[in-house]
């Protein structure tokens, strides 16, 4: 079995649901106080022992590489300021992993953003996440899907147990048998009607994926607007071989969504070592006076 080192994060996307601000700046480095959600991602990544990220970007996101990339004017400006903590505070933003950048030129679905990586991860399985799922989680959850990858050897959908309607937005589970928090699948149903549900268990943003999906994404077919999805390959992949869901444990956001984003913002500014504490008192008086 060969070991995970690599991750994809496709962040090609239009960002549509945060207009206007997408429209000049990515959904992908909006912050959450001083730091892109899509830094956290790949600080993730590099905790679960990733070594290499590829961002999938379109030619309209080159502010993502521009953010990832060193900036040596800036540094040298700043040194000879004396703001020492601040030039080790911008390294680390691109020190972690090694970062490198694929193109996406159409919009033509996750599916074929996914299958713009096959010339980085080669033969070798992945991790897959999307650069606007954030999650916090003790342990990171790149991590908690390799282990599930190293035991059973397979494909492994991130998820999670949903009971809320809103289960109806993503995509949900059809299980064949269950071994605790790891479900072998039939496939996956996309955003299916409360009465068809095949399960609670919700498809939310993670992934690891074996080097087959590439000749799944070249057999799909398009589907709407011309787009291939990841969920399409992935449940032909269920047809070939074993894939997983597993449960993961954390708390996930779904950052291209303005609820899921200003719910982020409070909870990791109420975790802030720095000024968590105030922040709680604020929103204790504010919520006196509303």
């Amino acid at each position: 079995m060969k070991k995970i080192t690599k991750a994809v994060i496709p962040c090609a996307g239009m960002g549509t649901r945060f207009m206007p601000i997408t429209k000049v700046f990515p959904k992908e480095l909006l912050p959450i106080i001083d730091t892109p959600v899509l830094s956290y991602i790949i600080d993730e990544a590099a905790e679960s022992g990733i070594e290499d990220v590829l961002l999938v970007i379109s030619p309209l996101k080159e502010d993502i590489r521009k953010y990832f990339t060193p900036n040596a004017e800036l540094e040298d400006k700043l040194h000879a300021a004396g703001k020492d903590d601040v030039v080790k505070l911008l390294r680390n933003v691109y020190a972690k992993v090694n970062i490198t950048f694929a193109y996406q030129y159409s919009p033509l679905g996750n599916g074929d953003a996914v299958y713009r990586a096959k010339p980085f991860t080669g033969d070798e399985p992945f991790c897959l996440a999307w650069g606007d799922d954030l999650i916090y989680a003790a342990k990171p959850v790149m991590g908690q899907l390799i282990g599930a990858y190293e035991k059973y050897d397979a494909s492994i959908i991130g998820g999670q147990y949903i009971e809320s309607d809103d289960i109806v937005k993503y995509g949900v589970a059809d299980i064949k048998k269950s071994d605790g928090r790891a479900h072998l699948l039939r496939g996956i149903i996309e955003k299916p009607a409360l009465s068809e549900l095949t399960s609670r268990i919700a498809s939310l943003g993670r992934y690891v994926i074996k080097p087959e999906v590439y000749a799944a994404i070249e057999n799909t077919p398009k589907g709407r607007g011309g787009e291939i999805q990841i969920s399409d390959a992935l449940n032909a992949c269920c047809k070939e071989g074993a894939v997983y869901a597993y449960e993961f444990e954390g708390r996930r956001y779904d950052m291209g969504d303005k609820f899921g984003s200003i719910t982020a913002q409070t909870e990791f500014a109420l975790k802030n070592p720095e000024f968590g504490d105030k922040y709680r008192e604020y929103i204790k008086e504010l919520a006196s006076r509303l």
